[in-house]
């Protein structure tokens, strides 16, 4: 669980810059520049994100179970995770009703996405990894709405409607076909 956790920290600490440092990041950008700063960023991420998950998969291995939930918790995860996959699919479609009125949908969709999974999984190692990230996207969510709104593009149906039918064939996709070789593990 070592390795999940040092994961955890890289990745999540890295995502929490903007949430503790957003003056000290914005210096950065500027010392640095743009690209350079993300590409710096995503290098951190992508260690911090690979050693979580390498460690996840290890912790999998021994479990210490806290819980054992109802396997009917597991249809909740499925019906969650809906919405979850439509939000994320709305913070990178301009123009979305979604993103107009929520703000920020990609951080609601990890709280979703965190959520549903304790509710669905027991083991130690489970309520760490998903209660980082909802402990996470729940200071995230905060820290954004006290930022300036940025300028939206005026919404239209259409790009909802996009918005919505990417994301439940984005959410088919990975729950039928892609979660197990992901994760290992079938949805149902």
């Amino acid at each position: 669980m070592t390795v999940m956790i040092l994961g955890l920290l890289i990745f999540l600490g890295v995502h929490s810059v903007r949430i503790v440092a957003d003056d000290w990041r914005s210096a950065q950008i500027r010392r640095l520049g743009e690209l350079p700063w993300k590409a710096a960023y995503s290098v951190v991420s992508i260690i911090g994100l690979a050693l979580a998950i390498w460690g996840y998969g290890q912790m999998r291995l021994d479990p210490t179970w806290v819980w054992f939930p109802p396997v009917g918790l597991r249809h909740a995860v499925s019906l969650l995770m809906i919405p979850a996959f439509i939000l994320l699919v709305a913070a990178y479609v301009p123009g979305n009703h979604l993103k107009v009125k929520l703000g920020h949908p990609m951080i609601i969709a990890v709280k979703i996405w965190a959520f549903a999974h304790l509710l669905a999984n027991g083991r130690l190692g489970d309520i760490v990894f998903f209660g980082a990230f909802l402990l996470w996207a729940v200071f995230d969510f905060r820290s954004a709405r006290r930022r300036p709104a940025p300028a939206v593009q005026t919404p239209s149906m259409a790009r909802t409607a996009i918005t919505v039918v990417v994301g439940l064939v984005a959410y088919y996709l990975f729950a039928f076909h892609l979660h197990v070789w992901v994760t290992g593990v079938p949805v149902m």
